[in-house]
Parts: C-alpha cells; structure tokens; sequence
C-alpha cells in the first residue's frame, strides 16, 4: 500500500498547487495574564441568530465561529502561500490511498460544556454537515457518498471509494467546517445546535444581546487561556458609525471600510489597519431559473456591457482586478482568457443573435444590492445600471439594507427575487468547489438557480478527479472555461478586507475571509 503522509504529498505536489504547507507552530504561543476588558469587534452585516454552523452562509455567524469553533486544519490563505495548512484539532493527515485519508486528532481538548474531543465528534460532524438539508453545503457528496470510521478515539479514517471522488477533497475542507459535539449532533437540527455555540475554541458563547453576541475566555483552552477575558462581537449597519466608534475609543477593531474612509484613518493617531486580499469575490448573479436570464445569450451580453475596470476606479483599495470565479488565493485560479470584457459591439450582436436586438422585447429587470455592508455596492451599481442601460437592458437598481437584502438573495421556486443581485461569496479554505460547486451545481444552485447538464458533468469531473494534478488540470482546461462561455454570474473584482483596529490592538491574526484569532490578542 502507498502510504503517504500528507506532509510528503504536499512536497510532491509542489508543481501542482504550490505544495500544501503545514506549520504546526503557526498559533502556539505562550498564555499571558489576562487584559482587563473584553475586545469589542463591529461587524457589518446582522446577527441571525442561527447557530448550528451547517445551516447558515451569513458571513457575520461564520466570524462568530471563528472566536467559538475549533477546526481540523486553519487555511491562513496569504498570497505569497495560499495552500499553507496548519494544524488544529488534527495533528497530522496522511492519505492512504486515492479513495482513503487518515486523521490524527489531538489529544486532552474538551468542549465549552465539558465533553472530551474525541473522533466521534469528527465523524458526527462530516456525516451531519454532508445531509442535502444542511444550506451550507460543504462536502463534496452527500452521506451516502463517503464512509467515516473511528479505530481508536483519536484516529480518523474518511473513505470516499463509494463517491468515487478523491479523498484528498477532505484536506481542503477540513478548514472550512468547524468541529461539532457529537452529543449536540446527535438532538438533531432543533436541539442544542440551534440554541448556542459550543466548540473547543479561544472563547465561550455566553448570550446573543440584540445585536450583541457576548463571549468569554475559556479557560481551559488547549492553547493555554485568552489574554483578553472576552469578545463582544457586535452588528452595525452604518459604516461612519462604525468608524466614528473606532476613532472615539467604543470599539477595538472594525470591518469592511469604505475607500474614503481608509484615507481618514490613516491620517488618524491611535488607529491602524489591515489590507488582505480576500479569499471574497464579488459577483453580479443572473437569475438564471426565470427569462431573460434563463438564456446564456443574453447573461452573455450584459457581461460584454460592463466595463469592470471603471468598477475597480470606484473601488480603489477595497478590491483587486481579477478575471475568475474563484479568488486568486484558491487553488486552481488562473486569469481566464476567454473572461467576458467590456466590448458593446459584442453585446449587440449576442442581443441580436437572441431575439432581443438593441435590447428590444425585454422585460424590465430589477437589479438587487445592499448598502453598509459591502463598500461602493450603490456607486457601483448605479455604474453597472447605467452601461447596462446603454446597451438596452431596462434596468431599475434597488438597493436595500442589509437584512432586507440578505431575506431576497437566494434562489427559490420560480426564480429568486429580481433579475440580478450583487453579492459577494467568501469561504476559509483554497478549495474551489466550496464556490463553484455550492453555486453552479443544479443540485445547489444556491443564488444564480442555474441547472445546466453540461455545468454539472465539469464540475463531476473535476471533483472526481484521481489526482490534485487532475483537478487543477480539469478546472483550468474544462470547468473555468465553460463557466466564462455560460456566464451565470459575472466575477466583478476579488475583494480586500481592510479593518480598522486600534493601535493598542496586538497579536489579532485574521483570515482572508474576515474570521479572526483573537486567542493571542492583547488591547494596550
């Protein structure tokens, strides 16, 4: 039998994905006395109060996660190695086989009620967190696709022969799910899981405020306990008053600034920020389940009729040009050559070839995005509104507030609402199905609703790929291809995550897709 350790596979597949880096001393760092307030952290998008991890996609719960939840594997996603893997709750993963891939678990963890970590916790999680009911979608199958099994209580072993897929899938995704209590599992969707949060990290959930989620320092985390005796993450809708709160001393460390807003910052004494490209995209979403948008002619055509570098004009330091669906910190990202461009001449004659010429015979299209979440979402907009109204398309722009955005995003029966929503789709790992699969799969087709036998056939292949050679392979000659040529949605820019944070905020790691550790951070 090949054996090889995942630490050799990723030396190995250095030509494939840049080789898969594990540093298992990324976040060990001494405990030190506690600092005597908590850190106050402002978010931009609201607290639904959905806490089983597998049932939600909002950003805001997932960042909550990240103070609460622990994880097998951390995926740090800098440019310069966007594969590094770093060890968590597993203290190595070795792959078997194509079909076969070992955990080993760390030893002594307990959960925020008490409860030893063990492997029962992992495997009630991957089999809970694969079920077609769980929104978040994050397995490369369903159940009944892979078999998890538990020699000893610290070991391991996920098989996907039945699926057919690889099961070096699982080493991306173990970033991305965090772990959950067997126990809490096994009460189903309406128990525990939905009330409160408990995980094996840095801090403890202690109560949900209004728009206040209240956490504590655990003290018997593995890493040694918390500096700082808290966190209180809390929604605010409004940018200014979220920079305003940051310049007054109310809050440690604020997210999603405005461009003009950095340059007001960074003029600031006592202030100091965070720029990372993120593992974010923003994307304009066609409605793809009901007319016009139903015809890839046409989605075709409105992407010919944007000009995405004026978007990036308006943008500034809050976005990064690229011409992909995924992030350029996903494995697999390339820039497409066939990725549609700003050229109008092209637009009338997709128009014309679909029996709408000059944009004649369409119906008026209602144009979807929010405020105070997303920086420039309405300047931008307004832009794309205005070339799309150029080429003929009717559109209206309807931009709403964050809840009220967040209740008509997704697609439904009969069609989503509206004919094209702004939206941006992040997740902390480099695997790119959790984007491409979660969104143009027919079995998913969470925003744009697109059901596309030939979409799906690329997405089967390049997830049943034998090899990560094979995969990237598939995704940079087959999948990315198609998906530029059928257009459901169009990648407008990668986002950058900038947070503001007070000078006297130390030790604060946060991800490219806005989680944080705060397990080392102090407040001078």
């Amino acid at each position: 039998m090949d054996r090889r350790n995942f630490l050799r596979y990723g030396a190995a597949a250095g030509a494939l994905f840049g080789a898969a880096r594990i540093n298992p001393d990324f976040f060990f760092r001494s405990a030190h006395a506690q600092d005597a307030r908590p850190l106050v952290f402002l978010s931009a998008e609201n607290i639904t109060g959905n806490w089983d991890p597998t049932a939600h996609t909002t950003l805001s719960q997932t960042n909550i996660e990240g103070f609460v939840m622990g994880y097998l594997t951390r995926a740090p996603m800098r440019p310069e190695k966007p594969d590094e893997v770093v060890y968590e709750l597993a203290t190595e993963i070795t792959e078997l086989d194509a079909h076969r891939l070992q955990i080993k678990l760390r030893e002594g963890v307990t959960f925020h009620d008490g409860k030893p970590f063990t492997a029962e916790d992992v495997k009630a999680t991957f089999e809970y967190g694969a079920l077609p009911d769980r929104p978040k979608q994050v397995y490369p199958g369903p159940t009944g696709t892979f078999e998890v099994t538990t020699p000893d209580d610290h070991t391991v072993i996920v098989d996907t022969s039945k699926g057919g897929y690889g099961a070096s899938l699982f080493i991306f995704l173990a970033s991305y799910l965090p772990i959950l209590s067997a126990a809490d599992v096994s009460a189903g969707p309406n128990g525990p899981l939905s009330q409160r949060l408990n995980g094996t990290g840095p801090f403890k959930f202690v109560e949900q405020r209004g728009n206040d989620t209240v956490m504590e320092a655990f003290p018997g985390y593995f890493r040694g306990a918390p500096k700082v005796p808290g966190v209180t993450f809390s929604f605010v809708g409004d940018a200014t008053t979220r920079m305003l709160s940051l310049m007054n001393g109310q809050a440690d460390v604020i997210e999603r600034l405005e461009p003009e807003q950095v340059e007001t910052l960074q003029a600031e004494e006592g202030i100091k920020l965070s720029r990372l490209v993120s593992v974010e995209n923003k994307y304009l979403w066609f409605r793809c389940s009901k007319p016009p948008f139903d015809n890839p002619l046409v989605r075709k055509a409105a992407a010919h009729a944007i000009d995405r570098s004026m978007i990036m004009e308006i943008m500034g330091t809050a976005g990064e040009a690229s011409s992909n669906f995924v992030s350029p910190i996903k494995f697999g990202y390339f820039d497409l050559p066939n990725y549609p461009e700003y050229n109008p001449e092209e637009c009338q004659r997709l128009l014309a070839e679909a029996g709408f010429p000059g944009g004649e015979g369409l119906p008026e299209l209602e144009y979807i995005t929010s405020t105070g979440f997303y920086p420039k979402t309405k300047e931008y907009g307004e832009l794309i509104t205005a070339m799309l109204q150029e080429q003929g398309f009717p559109v209206t722009l309807n931009v709403m507030e964050v809840a009220a955005w967040n209740e008509r995003l997704y697609d439904r029966p009969g069609g989503g609402p509206g004919h094209m929503v702004d939206c941006g789709w992040s997740t902390g790992s480099p695997e790119p199905d959790l984007v491409l699969r979660t969104h143009f799969h027919s079995s998913s087709k969470r925003i744009c609703g697109i059901e596309d036998p030939e979409l799906d056939a690329a997405l089967d292949e390049e997830r049943n790929a034998p090899s990560m050679e094979a995969r990237k392979q598939s995704l940079q000659a087959n999948l990315m291809p198609m998906l530029a040529d059928k257009v459901p949605a169009l990648s407008l820019f990668t986002s950058v995550l900038i947070h503001g944070m007070r000078a006297g905020v130390d030790g604060l790691f946060i991800y490219p897709d806005g989680q944080s550790d705060a397990a080392s951070a102090t407040i001078a």
